[in-house]
């Protein structure tokens, strides 16, 4: 049976945008039982030059919906604005990312496989791509990159999680 290019993406990134929700919540859970701000998680980073928590969970968003929404236009560029400040506003970017997945139809992705994908940063850098390649060896891998260091920042502040929590519910067989 082959396999789609929406098979290769979306499960996987559906299984750990839902673990990463939860660990969204469970960030919450930490503040509100620790007696800490919101911002002691969501402002948390692992080194001073990287960007925080929320960061990490809107580019989770970034590498799923905005990637998919952009590939039906054939270009790619990084959404400027702040990332949500509040664990709502957290969980509100994870589930329009779920719900833009969940709408992706596998013979409309497939048929753009091949067409051409442009990521550009405003004027200053451009890198050119297929679509299949752009999702698959840019978007895929920076969502990964992005859920984990959002997991290794709750990890870092002493959040009691762990591999299970960011596996989330596998898709095992019944």
């Amino acid at each position: 049976m082959p396999l789609t290019l929406r098979d290769a993406l979306i499960p996987g990134w559906l299984q750990v945008t839902g673990s990463v929700r939860a660990l969204v919540d469970k960030a919450e859970s930490w503040c509100e039982e620790g007696g800490y701000a919101p911002s002691e998680i969501i402002g948390a980073k692992l080194a001073q030059d990287m960007l925080p928590f929320s960061y990490q969970i809107k580019s989770c968003w970034t590498h799923s919906a905005l990637a998919l929404e952009s590939v039906k236009a054939g270009e790619f560029s990084p959404n400027f604005d702040d990332p949500p400040d509040t664990f709502d506003g957290l969980r509100a970017k994870l589930d329009e990312a779920k719900a833009v997945m969940e709408a992706v139809d596998a013979d409309q992705l497939d048929a753009i496989a091949g067409n051409d994908m442009v990521f550009s940063v405003k004027d200053r850098f451009r890198l050119e791509f297929t679509v299949q390649d752009f999702l698959l060896g840019f978007s895929q891998p920076n969502f990964y990159f992005h859920a984990t260091t959002a997991y290794d920042i709750m990890r870092m502040k002493g959040i009691a999680i762990g591999k299970i929590d960011y596996l989330g519910a596998m898709p095992v067989k019944r």
